[in-house]
């Protein structure tokens, strides 16, 4: 499941854009980050371990498709007593849902490289529609000669629609953390079952 999809970071793009196949993600290059409001700021946090599939054509970009999986254990805020409250059932209950999944359902084209993704997210065991903003960043050969992809892609969720309801009221009237997250994911993919030449 997917997002902010990253630039690919010392490799040159190429201009061309003429590539068809299978990719998997390269999580050592990729990474998923979510952000919610905690009273007068915005914290962050990221899934450290995930994979997912894609298969791309760059001249019909529309006809892609992605499946991403997520190990929720793997969630990090820099923070261990809030990572452990948001693993336990208050939020992601990962001892009962220890996998966050996206499947892609539709690609439309938005502009210039860029499209809007449809796909069902499937959290805390509910499964929602969402619509991801996606841009291409282009492709490229990588150090082993394999065929590289990457991307961003933003998206907003509302975590009760997942069952996520945990809050508390403070005296002064409020709650303490917000509804809305924001999730952006960064992806560079690499050519699915590639074997360099030696």
């Amino acid at each position: 499941m997917i997002h902010r999809f990253i630039i690919l970071l010392g490799i040159p793009l190429c201009a061309s854009l003429s590539y068809a196949g299978d990719f998997t993600i390269d999580a050592s290059h990729s990474n998923i980050e979510f952000t919610i409001r905690h009273l007068v700021s915005k914290v962050k946090g990221q899934f450290k371990s995930f994979n997912g599939e894609i298969s791309f054509d760059s001249k019909n970009p529309e006809a892609s498709k992605i499946s991403a999986n997520i190990d929720v254990a793997s969630l990090n805020t820099n923070q261990k007593n809030r990572d452990e409250h948001l693993l336990s059932d208050d939020f992601f209950a990962v001892k009962k849902n220890p996998t966050l999944s996206f499947v892609s359902t539709e690609i439309k084209s938005d502009g210039d490289s860029k499209y809007k993704m449809s796909g069902n997210l499937t959290l805390r065991g509910v499964t929602k529609p969402v619509i991801f903003g996606v841009e291409y960043l282009g492709e490229a050969k990588g150090p082993s000669g394999d065929q590289r992809i990457g991307f961003v892609a933003t998206t907003k969720i509302h975590r009760k629609d997942f069952n996520i309801n945990w809050n508390k009221t403070l005296d002064t009237g409020g709650v303490i953390i917000g509804d809305d997250v924001q999730i952006d994911i960064n992806i560079e993919a690499a050519e699915k079952n590639f074997k360099a030449k030696k």
